[in-house]
């Protein structure tokens, strides 16, 4: 008859530990409700947003596309603002919302640009591949005119510093006509033979000098033309490294750091116009 009663409480759960399982719920409870009743005070709600603004405000990105950040840390940004305004102690007025607005806007609208930039980098790349071609074909096309023009002026002045030579040739023989075997010649003839030779000299000579300049003139307007074309396609290269070295570089930082900065100062104001008014 006693059995079956034993067996029954050996079935069910101890009186004592139930009591006990009562009293853990109870005090947990209680420390839950009042976890739940406590509310951050303004000065603890300020000084959390302010740090979470700072922090994102100096926050760098690791790697490019740094746009591929963006969103995200704008998302952050905007629950930062989010939480804040929510707080039953921060009371948020028109003019805090009109500037917390405005600077959500302006720095949306500059990541938006520096997005679009970054989108170009790969055609950035390209133009200066292209560019840095088409410099080497000018100074291929510079340097080939040049050694042709060179090649022509070498040839010209060489054929007619030999004429020079030739004709002063004949005129050392027409002295020694004067005093050599030749004397039989008569003199008008040695002196119209040396007039002849010495005029054909005198015009060689000065086809030498006129050559020359020429060739000259030649050479510096070939020299202009190649710098009229090269001179702007170094400065595309020049345009296309700097674009491709700022995209290199996280240029988004400065409009970030001074958008959470501007958020920092609207926080601050709008403490200020609160403790204002409760004087």
């Amino acid at each position: 008859m006693r059995s079956p009663r034993a067996s029954g409480r050996g079935r069910g759960t101890p009186r004592r530990e139930k009591a006990k399982a009562r009293g853990r719920k109870r005090r947990s409870t209680g420390k839950y409700t009042w976890e739940e009743r406590h509310v951050a005070t303004t000065e603890e709600v300020t000084d959390r947003t302010l740090k979470r603004l700072r922090t994102l405000g100096s926050q760098r990105f690791a790697s490019s596309p740094y746009s591929e950040h963006f969103s995200r840390w704008l998302m952050n940004l905007k629950d930062v603002l989010s939480e804040f305004e929510s707080s039953p102690t921060i009371s948020a007025d028109d003019q805090f919302v009109k500037e917390r607005s405005q600077i959500l806007s302006n720095v949306e609208l500059e990541l938006e640009e520096r997005r679009c930039k970054e989108a170009s980098f790969e055609g950035s790349i390209k133009s200066l591949s292209d560019s840095k071609i088409l410099l080497e074909r000018i100074e291929d096309e510079y340097a080939a005119r040049a050694r042709e023009i060179e090649g022509r002026k070498n040839s010209e002045i060489k054929r007619l510093r030999n004429n020079i030579d030739s004709l002063r040739g004949e005129l050392d023989d027409v002295a020694r006509m004067k005093a050599g075997i030749f004397r039989a010649i008569s003199k008008k003839a040695r002196a119209q033979k040396e007039a002849e030779v010495t005029q054909r000299l005198n015009a060689t000579q000065s086809e030498l000098e006129l050559t020359m300049q020429n060739f000259t003139a030649e050479q510096e307007r070939l020299r202009d033309e190649y710098e009229r074309k090269k001179q702007p396609v170094i400065e595309q290269i020049r345009d296309h490294q700097k674009e491709i070295e700022h995209l290199e570089t996280d240029g988004s930082l400065e409009d970030r750091r001074v958008a959470c900065e501007a958020l920092v100062n609207a926080v601050n104001a709008l403490l200020q116009r609160k403790a204002s008014s409760l004087q």
